[in-house]
């Protein structure tokens, strides 16, 4: 029989969740770990690390999975190039559900950087007032600017922040770009810098900067692998039942 593993974490791994579990197919969900209630998903859980690749490659075996699903955030590449490795040594097909990148518009005044630390340096030297959309992991670089006053949003509470002057808004997507608007012309921002994660649920932040006239800083992807990849729910779907029929099921 097909047991199907989502790497998880994204809104399209949670509407696979929900069509693997309408059509009955035997599938176990994975998440990170990094936020304290993730979102309930129709399928069984599990939550936390592998254990690196070796750890990965055990737990495909002993839970007899066949295909794996890599639909975690597109910046989650130590997961992603994990699963590339456990996949090939297990020999199990895997697919990665990527939504396609953010590209800029008319309008638009985004600074692509490739990393967190290209960020840092492309900030102004005089103080700004930041609205550092990047999550809470990758924080620490930007207490090299402490003139600046940076905005988080952030789904839990952290209990300590390695920047000093900083306010923290908490709020779960998806959002709206009147909502953005608001929240930037509320707190006097001058800068936005993000991450290109792409889809619709975080895209708010970017057409509010654009309607306010914003610069944006906008970190690029990182490089991961080369792997098959598909940016649909209804491609994965055909993967699955594609892969199911070669194995004879």
């Amino acid at each position: 029989m097909s047991r199907i593993l989502v790497l998880g974490g994204t809104t399209e791994a949670s509407q696979l969740a929900r069509a693997l579990a309408e059509a009955g197919v035997d599938a176990i969900f994975s998440y990170a770990g990094r936020t304290e209630a993730p979102i309930a998903q129709p399928l069984p859980t599990r939550v936390g690390g592998f254990g690196g690749c070796a750890g990965l490659l055990a737990w495909l075996r002993e839970q007899r999975i066949t295909q794996v699903v890599d639909a975690t955030h597109p910046f989650a590449a130590q997961m992603s190039c994990h699963a590339i490795v456990a996949c090939g040594e297990a020999r199990i097909p895997l697919l990665a559900l990527e939504r396609p990148a953010w590209v800029a518009q008319a309008g638009d005044a985004w600074l692509h950087v490739p990393d967190v630390d290209a960020a840092v340096a492309a900030l102004p030297a005089a103080p700004a007032h930041v609205f550092l959309a990047i999550g809470r992991q990758q924080l620490a670089p930007f207490a090299r600017l402490p003139q600046h006053r940076y905005l988080l949003r952030l789904v839990d509470a952290v209990p300590e922040l390695p920047l000093a002057n900083a306010e923290i808004v908490l709020a779960r997507g998806p959002f709206t770009e009147a909502g953005d608007r608001a929240l930037m012309l509320a707190h006097g921002i001058t800068h936005v810098v993000a991450k290109n994660a792409g889809g619709s649920g975080a895209e708010a932040k970017l057409l509010a900067a654009r309607a306010v006239g914003l610069p944006v800083i906008l970190i690029d992807r990182p490089v991961i692998p080369k792997r098959a990849t598909v940016a649909s729910v209804a491609e994965v779907m055909d993967w699955i039942a594609a892969h199911t029929a070669d194995r004879g099921v």
